[in-house]
């Protein structure tokens, strides 16, 4: 799925991220790292590499909610690849160490106060409403909106 010559990229501290983690760690991943993965992303793939493969080996498990495959799928079907958006979305759903977690009333309502306190998108209130629902170690992402919500979770990225 990835490709060893991204692994190379410059100015990565290899498992910089795994650093901050504790074994056997929950994460739950942002769209930004996803795509960068399914890319192939030699400029910011290296940076998130190691947590992939940390989770490739059994050390840890991430979990996805549907913002991210929605967001995934985004790209592909508005360039019209229909192909690649299929596997795109088998790859997501399929991954053998990351699991889509459902989104529920009960977590709409938790992103909405969430975004309120701390000013996000809706997209990224529901990242952190899962993150904290699923009892996430952290919250990986590329994304800087999440400012002071590192009160409900670590954010690593």
């Amino acid at each position: 799925m990835w490709t060893s010559s991204a692994a190379n990229g410059p100015d990565v501290t290899p498992g910089a991220l795994l650093e901050h983690l504790p074994v056997h760690a929950t994460v739950l991943v942002d769209t930004a790292p996803v795509i960068y993965l399914l890319e192939g992303n030699a400029q910011y793939l290296p940076k998130f590499l190691p947590l992939f493969r940390a989770a490739e080996r059994g050390e840890l498990r991430i979990l996805l909610t549907p913002v991210t495959l929605a967001e995934v799928l985004a790209g592909p079907l508005k360039a019209r690849k229909e192909a690649l958006a299929e596997h795109y979305e088998s790859a997501l759903r399929e991954g053998l160490r990351w699991r889509v977690v459902d989104l529920d009333s009960d977590l709409a309502a938790k992103a909405a106060r969430l975004r309120i306190r701390y000013g996000l998108k809706l997209p990224d209130a529901f990242q952190l409403a899962a993150a904290i629902a699923h009892s996430a170690d952290a919250l990986v992402t590329h994304d800087r909106d999440f400012g002071q919500a590192t009160r409900e979770v670590k954010i690593l990225g």
